[in-house]
């Protein structure tokens, strides 16, 4: 397997960049994708839809994409069927984008206590009309969705889910094999993802989770037969990671493993490439100091010196910094593990009586239709 179609888009090979909030922008999009080639998809960060439609200032930030960028993918979230069909509808008609995901798997309190991400599609007929109203206003635009098993494993949504996704023109889902109580603990359910394929084997399923390297893509792919893989978390400071998928996918095997001073440049790069995007260097060095960990991750570089990385503000600050250390360290061995948030949660925080009546959808909260993007 080389490609995965989306609509009129074909992704070769079937890899695709993961929206995380704070993340995914467009200098983090353009790294990942020069290391692959330009192959793959590479989605945006998370967009609400009450603040694209608003035409919040963030918001219209966000969905900035390079020349470069081809296709141009968006992730929504919103709860708010209408809402969501009006932002859809805003995309299409103005161009704004060539390829629509719409987000049904954020685990994060503040959304899930009103209804939203993860707890939303508990309620089947809600999540059947907010894909019903993005598919009618998309034109010719591909809607896809991304989503989890489930609240719990009591409460497990993703057949369901998948089943109304098919019925409602979706053309791709994309599965994280963990439910919103796991939030990023224990260990990615990659049996889920081959049971979603087996159930709606007529639209591309997607796999998401525990993907720390490229032989882990070809794993999922050959346990599964899931038609292509979702990376986030994996890819966090490493975005050459994206080039090894390649390799993986197409046979060659070539592998990166660079140097510590290979890293260093990208590093420099990364900040920089943030500065020209926000428009001012020392925001973005600032923004750029959340990845800090994530690329030295397993090389000797010494508490003070992480510390002092992360808290540097310029450019010039950052290059010196960085050539402190020994530019001919070799990539460390076992480095190639899990990157980011790992806790788990005991319950999900859910409105009062969420889970009385699946059918019930009059709990959704207002407030859930978020007025900024990005998470």
């Amino acid at each position: 397997m080389t490609s995965l179609q989306i609509g009129p888009h074909t992704a070769s090979p079937p890899v695709v960049l993961a929206p995380m909030a704070g993340i995914t922008n467009a200098p983090f999009r353009t790294l990942c994708r020069e290391f692959s080639g330009g192959k793959g998809l590479f989605v945006s960060e998370m967009i609400t839809t009450r603040a694209l439609v608003e035409r919040n200032e963030k918001t219209m930030q966000l969905i900035h994409f390079d020349a470069s960028e081809k296709p141009r993918s968006i992730q929504l979230y919103g709860v708010d069927p209408e809402t969501v069909g009006k932002a859809v509808r805003m995309i299409a008609e103005e161009d704004l984008a060539d390829h629509i995901d719409l987000n049904f798997g954020c685990p994060v309190p503040k959304v899930t206590r009103k209804g939203g991400g993860s707890a939303l599609p508990y309620k089947r007929p809600l999540l059947r009309a907010i894909l019903r109203d993005a598919v009618a206003n998309a034109g010719s635009l591909p809607v896809t969705m991304k989503m989890r098993k489930g609240i719990d494993d009591g409460h497990l949504t993703y057949l369901d889910a998948g089943r109304i996704a098919a019925e409602e023109g979706i053309t791709a889902i994309a599965l994280h094999g963990r439910t919103a109580a796991q939030h990023y603990s224990g260990t990615a359910d990659w049996d889920a993802i081959a049971r979603l394929k087996e159930h709606v084997s007529e639209i591309p399923v997607l796999g998401n989770g525990d993907i720390w390297c490229a032989d882990d893509a070809l794993r999922m792919v050959r346990e599964t037969g899931c038609d292509g893989v979702v990376v986030g978390r994996g890819c966090l400071g490493r975005p050459w990671l994206f080039g090894d998928l390649v390799a993986a996918f197409e046979g060659t095997g070539a592998y990166t493993e660079p140097t510590f001073g290979q890293v260093a440049a990208v590093m420099v790069r990364h900040a920089a490439l943030l500065g020209e995007w926000i428009g001012d260097e020392r925001r973005g060095v600032i923004d750029f100091r959340k990845h800090v960990a994530w690329y030295t991750k397993g090389f000797a570089v010494g508490s003070e010196m992480r510390r002092g990385l992360a808290v540097s503000s310029s450019l010039a600050e950052l290059e010196d910094l960085l050539g402190k250390i020994d530019a001919d360290q070799p990539w460390p061995a076992g480095a190639d593990g899990p990157r980011g948030r790992t806790s788990g949660r005991d319950r999900v925080v859910l409105p009062d009586g969420w889970l009385d009546d699946p059918n019930d959808c009059t709990g959704v909260d207002a407030g859930a239709e978020l007025d900024t993007s990005g998470g």
